[in-house]
């Protein structure tokens, strides 16, 4: 392959959710069509995805999850603010919503995700490559403080940021869903000082708002690798060297219903025939093809 001008980290999310979801991790890292796998420690399926990461040497990092299931540390699973009176995280918008209103403790968010980190060394035997936060919390004000400080504190590099080029000029994603990815972007924006002051590092352009299921396609991949490549470019990448980029994707198998999730069975979302289509595209010929001829090497978080 001539020398690339993209490094591509594609990074299977919520491995662990389900042995459905594992097994089509799998697959896809194994038919080449992922290159990194990021774990939910708190999903009912995490030890056996942990195992099989061991068994295929898939790199592997940590899904901090504050928004779904129950926590992992012990003294948050009684009563704590981020939990509701069953002892569930209060869900994607319901974790926004309690931040908003300032009912959440920062102090019980840090001993979460150090609980979190904890279980991921017990699982894996090794720290995380990277950490990101499963439904972007980690890019929230005041979480983003803690999430960097406990990053810091492990030594672990790289996060994500997700802000994609080309997001504002998407013509396909239905309005609720671009109006919340607007507000992640502007999230993620403001995260990026805390980040930096902390030593954290993130690829120059991050990619997958745009292309998640049902929207996964060829095309689609290669309008969002230009438009990496050329942010990349024009953030200062210097001249001859590889610009880098994240892909976030989510292949697997439909979930069974009640088989899996963390703590209360599997949502819609892993339940959805969507998580086969991103999977049959990430394996077809036509993608490797694609990543051939726009010059990306797919590499790990680990190897950038």
């Amino acid at each position: 392959m001539p020398q690339p001008r993209l490094l591509l980290v594609i990074t299977g999310d919520d491995f662990g959710y389900c042995p459905r979801r594992n097994q089509g991790i799998v697959d896809c890292f194994l038919a080449g069509g992922i290159s990194n796998v990021s774990l939910l420690v708190n999903a009912a399926a995490a030890k056996e995805a942990a195992d099989l990461a061991k068994r295929h040497q898939i790199p592997i990092g940590l899904h901090a999850n504050l928004s779904e299931g129950t926590p992992v540390c012990q003294m948050l699973q009684k009563s704590s603010s981020l939990t509701d009176q069953r002892g569930f995280f209060h869900g994607k918008m319901g974790f926004r919503q309690s931040l908003e209103s300032g009912q959440l403790c920062m102090k019980q968010v840090e001993m979460e995700l150090r609980a979190q980190v904890k279980r991921f060394v017990e699982l894996t035997g090794h720290l995380p490559d990277h950490m990101d936060g499963h439904q972007h919390v980690h890019v929230l004000p005041e979480v983003r403080d803690v999430f960097a400080q406990v990053m810091s504190d492990h030594r672990i590099r790289f996060t994500r940021v997700p802000v994609e080029p080309g997001l504002h000029s998407c013509q396909w994603l239905p309005e609720h869903l671009h109006s919340f990815y607007c507000q992640v972007e502007k999230d993620a924006l403001d995260s990026m000082a805390v980040f930096r002051q902390n030593g954290i590092r993130w690829p120059d352009a991050y990619l997958g708002l745009t292309t998640m299921g049902q929207n996964m396609s060829v095309p689609h991949l290669q309008r969002a690798l230009r438009l990496a490549l050329a942010a990349g470019q024009m953030g200062g990448t210097p001249g001859g060297a590889c610009v880098t980029a994240e892909l976030m994707v989510h292949p697997g198998y439909p979930s069974h219903p009640q088989e899996g999730g963390c703590g209360d069975g599997p949502d819609d979302f892993s339940q959805s025939p969507e998580r086969q289509h991103e999977l049959s595209v990430l394996k077809e010929p036509s993608v490797a093809a694609l990543l051939s001829q726009e010059k990306v090497q797919v590499c790990a978080f680990k190897d950038l």
